[in-house]
């Protein structure tokens, strides 16, 4: 099974490159945002591997005008992991960890992109996600992330747009997580996760805050950091997360994040989501490594004025967000995304069933 991955010294284990180990569930997989500075316009870009599911599937999604559209793309992956497209999508691998490339070409959304992603910063390795549920491994995996500008053409039915000044957050992550068809014998325990990220770019800096915590409010994996753009970084092993929801909801109306003693993040979402189902997470057709046969493509569009924001199939979003960053050196604005993914109990936030809002 030999592939063009095999050319280059990458290799994991005594095995050729289409194989990684032997869990079905491992994926490998590029994400991207990007926003402009005054929240008008959003987009978003998926590209996941699968090599024991034989799949490799792709979305972009651009939120402008209350309207989300998404484009989504399947093929079988051939044992071919180094091959990064799913026409109409591509992810180019300019120069490792500083530039890659995002195009989309014919689809039946009219969207077209020829975008280049700019690192504004090396990448950031966050702590490994290792949890089970019971004695299942339910995620073991690396991600690591990096904030970054945008440059090129993007446009929609023919009209160009705008991304002057946009900047963005890509992370790329690989090991294992739930993919593909759902286990015919699901874990004897309801479904609990709660998930909070937050990156955000500055002027001067890039900062990121992650936590994900158990039914009880304690953290299995949360830490936060500073980049000061190449003067030095700051890292934050235990940053405190204060919350506050809309009333009957499980959506953040505001967060402050004590970082240390004379550092902190406050963040107020703008009101603008971005639902990541239009990635794949959490959709019931287009679900990351469900196998879509040897080639499909599909487009729609998310009404904004008219969606559920309730429903189960929505609830992970990334909310728009302007922060406040305070530091000794002083006060810092920025912007970025507050990502929410809050399901089952959560005693801080007096969370008690799957779907129970805040009181």
């Amino acid at each position: 099974m030999l592939s063009w991955g095999d050319d280059y010294p990458i290799h994991q284990t005594p095995e050729p490159v289409a194989f990684s180990g032997s869990d079905r569930n491992f994926y490998d997989r590029y994400f991207f945002n990007g926003y402009s500075a005054d929240g008008s316009v959003f987009f978003a870009v998926a590209l996941g591997i699968y090599p024991h599911l034989d799949v490799i599937d792709a979305a972009f999604c651009l939120l402008i005008d209350g309207k989300q559209h998404n484009v989504r793309a399947s093929r079988r992956l051939k044992g071919e992991r180094m091959n990064l497209s799913v026409d109409p999508i591509e992810v180019r691998v300019i120069e490792p960890l500083r530039k890659l490339g995002v195009r989309v070409t014919n689809n039946d959304g009219g969207v077209r992109a020829d975008l280049i992603f700019d690192a504004r910063h090396t990448p950031i390795e966050e702590p490994r996600f290792t949890r089970r549920i019971g004695t299942r491994m339910f995620m073991d995996y690396t991600r690591m992330t990096q904030n970054g500008s945008w440059s090129g053409d993007l446009s929609l039915k023919g009209e160009s747009i705008n991304i002057a000044g946009a900047f963005g957050t890509r992370d790329r992550s690989w090991g294992i997580r739930p993919v593909g068809a759902p286990d015919s014998q699901p874990a004897p325990t309801s479904p609990q996760f709660f998930w909070l990220w937050a990156p955000f770019n500055f002027e001067n800096h890039a900062v990121f805050c992650h936590t994900n915590d158990d039914d009880a409010g304690k953290a299995w994996n949360r830490r936060a950091v500073i980049d000061h753009l190449g003067q030095a970084r700051t890292e934050f092993e235990n940053p405190e997360f204060d919350l506050t929801y809309i009333a009957g909801t499980r959506r953040l109306q505001s967060a402050r994040i004590a970082l240390s003693s004379d550092a902190s993040l406050s963040i107020e979402p703008t009101g603008s989501k971005f639902y990541m189902s239009g990635l794949g997470y959490t959709h019931p057709t287009w679900g990351h490594g469900r196998d879509h046969g040897d080639f499909e493509t599909a487009y729609d569009a998310i009404d904004l004025a008219t969606i559920d924001d309730t429903a189960p199939g929505q609830l992970h979003i990334q909310a728009l967000a302007r922060a406040t960053l305070r530091t000794a050196s002083g006060e810092h604005q920025g912007h970025g995304v507050l990502e929410q993914f809050l399901i089952g109990p959560h005693a801080p936030s007096s969370f008690k069933s799957m779907l129970d809002g805040a009181s």
